[in-house]
């Protein structure tokens, strides 16, 4: 049964809670903004960087890694909106230097498949092309030889690269660069005075530092993002100003009543589009047009995660109670500080009944593992899976334009169904991480981690 609902919201409750949570899960610092009864809430707590002990504080800019694909989607949905771009048409319509390594996938990317994860462009593709203006065009044409995951339309495989082509048609038929088209067309309308795109834009704020660790040290750089990672990745701001966007995806306004997208837009980006075999590393039934799409047993919500160096962030929004939250952390390993505290604000504050954490069964199934083993490889990642007595062993290489950017990933695989996998490693905090085998329609075995997909390349000798 969901937990008691609170009739309203107690600060001083939630502030405590974030507090203990934060120091039993050693991160350094966190912000916090409920939506709830149709005010803003902001907490903070702990400190943005721990050599300084500057206090973290609601006014506090974090980074917000993935999230910043949300505000790209937005952007896209009101372009779309406005007839200036069919979101089922092919992307080299509107951009024709748009290429891909196989012509006739190509012509198969719409908007759509990439605001839905499906158009087969890979993720872990980074390219530093400049502080320029034309840094997404350069990327654009940098990608054109990067390999797919996957065909377009066959298979749900989460994409950066797909961001980014979104971007720089933003900047295509706007006119702007992107950073100046989200400020012009969703920042500046609803009234978001902290949040912003570059760096440079932070230094007149407090900001966070990302850590990294069991005893959190800060992280060398503050960001190893370049400006073309924007649309992806790169939007700076205050957990009260992340709520402050996401309040407009409920109905498409601003708090003055400035329409800034129609309610059918924002309902249709709230829609599932793409179901995922993997309902656990986002606890998502899938993906709408920019957004995870949640069923928490039969009530209906939206959200997304993001991560960048020494940081994390997370969005979550039940319309039905008109209750959104943003939680921001200066850790790189904070999922059991988010579980914990999501589970007792949606279950407390919108009646929400969240599942269990993901874990293998204390008695696990037998499984033929034996098929699973091989080589698997998508750009930017080598995964490699062995068997040895009826067990899989799990390491995760980042290659390519990656390379040495962190250590392995290693992990044993305990079976969850015969065909779910669970490994744990240090590197993410002592949590269970879903690993995945399926097939593509057309019989290629594929690897899921992180909802990415990995075709398999070679099998075990």
């Amino acid at each position: 049964m969901p937990n008691t609902v609170r009739t309203k919201f107690d600060r001083a409750h939630w502030q405590s809670r974030l507090d203990a949570l934060r120091a039993e899960h050693h991160v350094p610092g966190a912000t916090l903004a409920v939506l709830a009864e149709g005010e803003i809430h902001e907490l903070a707590s702990g400190v943005l960087h721990r050599g300084t002990g500057v206090a973290a504080t609601t006014d506090s800019i974090f980074q917000l890694g993935s999230i910043a694909k949300v505000y790209t989607a937005a952007l896209v949905l009101g372009l779309a909106e406005e007839g200036r771009l069919h979101l089922d048409a092919p992307v080299v319509e509107v951009l024709p230097e748009f290429a891909t390594i196989d012509p006739a996938a190509t012509k198969a990317i719409t908007a759509r498949r990439l605001l839905s994860h499906t158009g087969g462009l890979t993720c872990d593709f980074v390219e530093d092309t400049g502080r320029g203006d034309d840094c997404l065009a350069k990327y654009v044409e940098a990608a054109r030889g990067v390999a797919l995951d996957c065909p377009p339309g066959t298979a749900a495989s989460y994409s950066s690269v797909g961001y980014n082509v979104l971007g720089r048609i933003v900047e295509v038929i706007t006119g702007l660069t992107w950073d100046d088209a989200l400020r012009e067309r969703l920042v500046v309308p609803l009234g978001l005075a902290e949040t912003m795109t570059l760096p440079e834009e932070a230094l007149r704020f407090r900001v966070a530092m990302g850590h990294l660790g069991q005893d959190p040290e800060p992280t060398a750089a503050w960001d190893l993002l370049p400006r073309s990672a924007g649309p992806f990745g790169r939007v700076l701001a205050t957990a009260g100003d992340v709520v402050r966007f996401a309040r407009m995806l409920l109905d498409g306004t601003a708090p003055d009543g400035t329409r800034v997208l129609a309610e059918e837009t924002v309902t249709m980006m709230r829609r599932l589009e793409a179901e995922v075999p993997d309902k656990w590393t986002l606890g998502s039934e899938g993906w709408g047009l920019g957004l995870s799409i949640h069923d928490w047993n039969g009530v209906p919500g939206f959200g997304h995660n993001g991560s960048s160096i020494g940081q994390r962030s997370y969005l979550r929004v039940v319309p039905d109670a008109g209750v959104a939250f943003a939680l921001l952390t200066n850790h790189g390993t904070t999922d059991r500080l988010y579980n914990e505290l999501s589970r007792e604000l949606l279950g407390e504050v919108a009646g929400v009944e969240v599942p269990a954490d993901f874990a293998p069964p204390a008695s696990p199934p037998s499984v033929d593992v034996a098929p699973f083993a091989g080589t698997y490889r998508r750009e930017g990642v080598i995964i490699t899976v062995t068997e040895t007595a009826g067990k899989l062993r799990f390491v995760y290489e980042f290659a390519d334009g990656l390379k040495g950017i962190a250590p392995p990933i290693e992990a044993e695989l305990v079976p969850v169904s015969d065909s779910v996998f669970a490994g744990m490693n240090p590197l993410f905090g002592d949590d269970w991480m879903p690993v995945l085998f399926t097939k593509l329609p057309d019989g290629t075995e594929c690897c899921h981690t992180s909802m990415r997909v990995a075709p398999k390349i070679e099998a075990a000798g």
